[in-house]
């Protein structure tokens, strides 16, 4: 059995139904997030824990080639709702990452950004708690989901060191893991991640993951509910966030270029 040498890693938002164009871009039918997880399988694709995960970044232990890690950013309803059926019909566990002082609310963060100004439910201290028994993990996003960027060091301590806090007395174990909302980080940010005691970090920078990666800045494809299963099976082949038969034909038309020596 070959074994893996890059592993990416997939990151979705909320699964349920998108009410204009700004929405699909974070939210994926269930008819279609099921077609992705098909598809994958279908490919010989696996999705591994987070455990294995690390423990593979760590040379611990080996994985098979086809191995991915399916993470959700924010903690929607409909991950429970819609995406816990099919991950258990075919076995495969995945990660959440909860914005702890919004657990059973709404995500109030995006409520400028939406155009129709819509919030949408996050998952509640039951919900979640059934969830831990299905294969799934639970990891922070902080407490408000803020730009973490702007953050004064009073403000990122509470952000960081307290979501920890929250997250641990809810599920009653250690919480190691973070992913910055929206993806946004600086030195400072990354300093204080690691001093708020977490042990690895994930972003929104796309591209594999092999073992010298570092672990603060973790590497995500975003996927959105217009991929296609076809498109999401190509960000992964190319390790990009560009599932286009276009990025497809610039990629191969670039390493003809290179093995011909005739790029100025």
């Amino acid at each position: 059995m070959s074994t893996s040498r890059r592993i990416p890693v997939l990151m979705y938002h909320r699964i349920g139904a998108a009410h204009n164009p700004w929405e699909r871009r974070y939210c994926i039918s269930p008819a279609l997030f099921a077609k992705h997880m098909r598809h994958l399988s279908a490919c010989g694709m696996r999705a591994c824990s987070l455990d294995d995960f690390f423990a593979w970044l760590d040379r611990r232990k080996d994985l098979p080639a086809g191995s991915f890690l399916l993470t959700f950013d924010d903690g929607f309803t409909g991950i429970f709702e819609h995406a816990a059926s099919i991950l258990q019909e075919l076995g495969w566990p995945a990660t959440v990452f909860l914005v702890s002082q919004l657990i059973g609310k709404q995500d109030v963060w995006w409520r400028t950004e939406n155009p129709s100004g819509a919030t949408y439910p996050l998952l509640d201290r039951d919900t979640i708690d059934a969830m831990r028994s299905m294969g799934f993990t639970f990891h922070s996003h902080t407490r408000l989901h803020p730009d973490l960027t702007t953050l004064s060091e009073d403000q990122l301590f509470s952000e960081l060191h307290g979501s920890r806090s929250d997250l641990e007395n809810l599920l009653k174990e250690e919480v190691h893991y973070l992913a910055y909302p929206y993806g946004l980080y600086n030195e400072q940010v990354l300093d204080a991640a690691r001093a708020a005691g977490y042990k690895a970090a994930f972003s929104t920078q796309p591209g594999f993951n092999r073992n010298d990666i570092d672990r603060f800045r973790i590497r995500r494809l975003d996927i959105s509910g217009t991929d296609t299963p076809s498109m999401l099976a190509r960000k992964i082949h190319f390790g990009c966030n560009d599932g286009s038969w276009r990025q497809s034909i610039r990629y191969y038309k670039g390493r003809v270029i290179d093995r011909l020596g005739i790029r100025h």
